[in-house]
């Protein structure tokens, strides 16, 4: 094998292996792995470079043609947590007014559309990603770019926490948790929180034989708190055997959320 493409989550199991079964196989054959479709967490692309040297690439994309970033190994080490820079489209990042935000600031991702489109028979969606102009398109996700136009995603718009006035953005704490040796697959959002608004939780899939116990939840809880702020840490853990993820490998996360979410109304819905 010379080439591969694979997701994050890829990464994430091939590096919670044996070690006798990790490194039983010569891997010197592999020229160019590349890596997209979710978000990765940077201290498990670090593993993997670390473990198949720099023939790593990262790109990031959408089906509907908007924009295109990448970057190679050295590209990516020097802007840790990267998707790239811009090589397809003019993007831009904005505020809920629609005005730029400063380098650093995350915001809406928005491209001057590289390639037009429309989403098959649903013109209310079409309307609702596109600028009020019509000369940007977003597919929702949020981010920044630092002083050398490298982008950093932030998470999906969807899934931003408002907790008590305050902006998290889950992924960090996914990125967290998925690194923690007895997490298989993690997912954060938001629930219902009476005072704040909404709090942070976690669901999490334990690898094959460690046990869904309270004692993990806690022990998973305290080892967020020991490296992230207060409140970006989930304030409860709940367990499944399996989380859902599409074929390409995106966590389909409103499915875990809606239901905690029954019978309320949230700005996020």
């Amino acid at each position: 094998m010379t080439h591969s493409q694979l997701v994050p989550t890829m990464f994430s199991r091939m590096l919670k292996l044996p070690d006798r079964q990790r490194l039983a196989h010569d891997l010197s054959s592999l020229k160019i792995a590349i890596h997209a479709a979710a978000p990765c967490p940077p201290q498990a692309k670090e593993q993997m470079i670390a473990w198949w040297g720099p023939i790593i690439h990262e790109y990031y994309g959408a089906t509907e043609g908007l924009g295109f970033t990448a970057c190679d190994t050295p590209e990516w080490l020097a802007h840790r947590g990267s998707v790239g820079r811009v090589l397809l489209g003019d993007l831009h990042i904005l505020d809920e007014q629609m005005q730029p935000l400063p380098k650093g600031t995350p915001g809406d991702v928005w491209f001057k559309t590289a390639s037009p489109f429309d989403y098959f028979n649903d013109s209310l969606r079409t309307a609702q990603s596109r600028s009020p102009d019509g000369s940007m398109s977003t597919v929702g996700d949020m981010g920044y770019v630092d002083d050398d136009g490298f982008l950093y995603l932030t998470d999906r718009s969807t899934f931003m926490i408002m907790s008590g006035g305050v902006n998290v953005y889950p992924q960090e704490c996914e990125n967290l948790l998925i690194t923690h040796p007895k997490v298989a697959d993690a997912a954060v959002f938001g629930v219902p929180n009476d005072d704040m608004g909404e709090e942070v939780k976690a669901v999490v899939q334990p690898p094959t034989g460690v046990q869904a116990r309270p004692e993990l939840a806690q022990g998973l809880m305290a080892f967020c708190q020991a490296h992230l702020a207060h409140l970006k840490c989930p304030r409860s853990i709940d367990f499944s055997d399996a989380l859902p993820r599409l074929p390409t490998g995106k966590l389909y996360k409103r499915e875990l959320r809606d239901p905690y979410w029954a019978g309320r109304q949230s700005r996020i819905l």
